[in-house]
C-alpha cells in the first residue's frame, strides 16, 4: 500500500522515527511554494535559508535510501499550493494512505485538517518529536488559573526534566538569575570570532530571482551563514558551548554598535527548522557545564536554559491555547502605521538604526533588540499590532508564527491585554543607555524630553502612559510610573504630549 508522507519546511528532523527504516512503499514529499513565500513579505535570507535547508534535507534523505519527491520553486508540476500538490502526488503515485507531522502553525494545521476530510484515502498525523511539551500541556498546567505565569511553568519544567535541580531544589539556590543577565558589554571581554557556514546558495537565489517573489532585507554574499543541516547545527552548538557559553548569561541583554551577536548562540534558525532539538541543545550545554563548571558559573547556564525550556516551550503552549483569536487581539487599541525606516534603517535614532540595519543585514536581532528597541518603539508610537506582526514575521530568519506572534503581539506589544506579560515592556531612553552604547553617538540627547534634540523615546514614553491610563492605570506593576506621571506639572506634560504627537505624525523625519 503506497503511503505519502508530507514534510514541511520547518520539520527537517533527520532523527524522526519516520526515517529509521527505508520502505519502497513510502514516498516523502517537500515543496517550495508561493503559498509560503507570499502570505507575508519575508527577508531574502529567510526564504533562501528555508529552501537551502529543505534541499539539503531532501538530499540527506535520498542518500539514506528514502524515496523523495521534491518540488523546487519553479518546477513545472508545482502548483504553489500545498493541498493541490498533494492531490497531484496522490493521483500520480496511486497513494492509498496520507501521513503528516503535526504542523506548528495554526493556518497549516487547519489547511491539512480540511484536506484530510476531503480526500477518500486513509490519513494519520504523528508528533514532530521535537519539543519537550505537547501542544496542550501548557493549557492543562494552567487549567483553572487566572494568570499564565511563565515562571511557574518554567519551574515545573525544571523539576519534570531534572534540569539544574538538586534534591528537588534549584541548583545554586535560585530559580532565576535574570538579574545577573543584565550587564552592559563595554568591550573589555573579547568576543570570539563567529562560526560562519559558507553554504553556497547561488542556485536557490537564482530560483527566487526568476520567480518574482517580493522580499525584504539585504543579501551581500553568495553564501548563507546559519546552519542548514543537523551536522552544521551540532557544530554550531559545540562552538557555543566551547567559546560563548562562558559569558552568555552576563551579556544576554546587552547591546553594542560594534557587534551584532555578542555571546548569543545563533542556533534559533536551526532549532526552529528542527534540524536540532531543544533536548539536544540543553543536554549538550548541561554536559559542558558539568565538565567545566569551575570556569562557567550558573547564571550563564540558567539564563540559556530558561530561554529554551522556559520561554520557547511556553510561547508554543500559549499559541495553541489562544489561537486563532489571539491573532486579532488589539487590547490597547493601537492603529498607527510602522514608519518607512523599518524597511530602510534610515533614522537618526541610533538604537533603531543599529537594530533595524542589523535585522536587514543579517535577518537577526537578539531578544532585547527585538523587545526593547524595535518593539518598544512600535508600542510607544501606538502602532497597530498587525503591522508589527507582519514585520517581525518577515524580517527574521528564525520567525515562524507559533513563536513569533506570541512574542510580538503578547510580550512586545501587550496586545493580548496581559496574558503573556504582566506589564507592557516600554521604556524611555534611560534603559537603552543602561543596556547599550547606542546613546553615546546618537543625534539625540538621552536626557532631554521636548527640545529639538531630545531623545524621542522620552516624550513617547510619558505620552504613552498618559494615553493608555484607562488600560494600564490599575496595573500593579505600573503603579510607580503612574505615581510619577501624576506628580508631573500639567504644562510640562502638555509639552511632552505635543512633542510625542509630532514624532508620531512625522516618524520618518526622526
Amino acid at each position: 500500500m503506497k503511503t505519502l508522507r508530507l514534510i514541511l519546511g520547518d520539520q527537517l528532523n533527520i532523527k524522526h522515527s519516520w526515517f529509521k527504516e527505508t520502505n519502497d512503499d513510502i514516498v516523502y514529499c517537500l515543496f517550495e511554494m508561493r503559498q509560503e513565500t507570499d502570505y507575508v513579505k519575508h527577508h531574502i535570507q529567510k526564504v533562501i535559508g528555508f529552501f537551502a535547508a529543505m534541499r539539503q534535507f531532501a538530499d540527506d534523505l535520498k542518500s539514506k535510501g528514502h524515496n523523495v519527491v521534491y518540488y523546487k520553486l519553479n518546477d513545472k508540476n508545482n502548483t504553489q499550493i500545498l493541498t493541490d500538490n498533494l492531490q497531484l502526488l496522490i493521483k500520480d503515485y496511486k497513494i492509498k494512505r496520507f501521513e503528516y507531522i503535526f504542523p506548528d502553525e495554526y493556518r497549516l494545521d487547519q489547511q491539512l485538517r480540511d484536506f484530510c476530510k476531503q480526500i477518500e484515502i486513509e490519513s494519520e498525523t504523528i508528533s514532530a518529536e521535537h519539543f519537550y511539551t505537547k501542544r496542550n500541556d501548557l493549557s492543562e498546567f494552567f487549567k483553572g488559573k487566572k494568570q499564565y505565569l511563565m515562571e511557574n511553568f518554567y519551574r515545573d519544567m525544571r523539576k519534570k526534566h531534572d534540569i539544574l535541580i538538586v534534591a528537588g531544589q534549584p541548583e545554586g539556590g535560585k530559580w532565576n538569575y535574570d538579574k545577573s543577565n543584565r550587564n552592559k558589554w563595554k568591550g573589555d571581554i573579547p568576543i570570539p570570532k563567529y562560526k560562519w557556514f559558507k553554504n553556497d546558495i547561488s542556485e536557490v537565489k537564482h530560483d527566487i530571482d526568476i520567480s518574482g517573489i517580493k522580499t525584504i532585507g539585504r543579501l551581500e554574499t553568495k553564501t548563507f551563514s546559519y546552519p542548514i543541516s543537523r551536522v552544521q547545527a551540532i557544530e554550531q552548538l559545540k562552538y557555543f558551548c566551547e567559546e560563548l557559553l562562558i559569558h552568555f548569561g552576563d551579556y544576554q541583554d546587552a547591546m553594542h554598535t560594534d557587534d551584532a551577536y555578542l555571546f548569543h548562540s545563533r542556533l534559533s534558525f536551526a532549532m526552529n527548522l528542527k534540524l536540532i532539538s531543544p533536548k539536544d541543545i540543553v543536554t549538550s550545554v548541561m554536559n559542558y557545564y558539568r565538565k567545566y563548571g569551575e570556569d562557567i558559573n550558573i547564571p550563564q547556564v540558567e539564563g540559556f536554559v530558561r530561554q529554551v525550556i522556559g520561554w520557547r516551550e511556553y510561547m508554543r503552549g500559549m499559541y495553541w491555547a489562544f489561537m486563532p483569536e489571539y491573532k486579532s487581539k488589539n487590547e490597547l487599541d493601537n492603529h498607527n502605521k510602522l514608519p518607512d525606516f523599518f524597511w530602510t534603517g534610515d533614522t537618526k535614532m541610533n538604537c533603531l538604526k543599529h537594530a533595524i540595519n542589523n535585522s536587514l543585514d543579517n535577518g537577526y536581532a537578539h531578544h532585547i533588540q527585538r523587545l526593547m528597541i524595535t518593539g518598544n518603539y512600535a508600542l510607544l508610537t501606538q502602532t497597530h499590532p498587525n503591522d508589527v506582526d507582519d514585520w517581525y514575521l518577515g524580517i527574521y530568519v528564525d520567525a515562524i508564527e507559533w513563536v513569533q506572534i506570541t512574542n510580538t503581539r503578547g510580550m512586545s506589544q501587550f496586545a493580548d491585554g496581559g496574558k503573556i506579560a504582566t506589564k507592557p515592556y516600554v521604556s524611555s531612553g534611560s534603559y537603552i543607555n543602561k543596556m547599550s552604547n547606542y546613546c553615546g553617538n546618537c543625534h539625540y540627547n538621552k536626557s532631554k524630553k521636548v527640545e529639538d534634540d531630545a531623545c524621542p523615546f522620552n516624550s513617547l514614553y510619558w505620552n504613552f502612559l498618559d494615553d493608555k491610563r484607562e488600560h494600564l492605570g490599575k496595573n500593579f506593576r505600573m503603579g510607580m510610573m503612574y505615581s510619577l506621571l501624576d506628580k508631573m506639572d500639567s504644562q510640562d506634560l502638555q509639552n511632552i504630549k505635543k512633542k510625542a504627537q509630532h514624532i508620531i505624525e512625522h516618524q520618518d523625519e526622526y
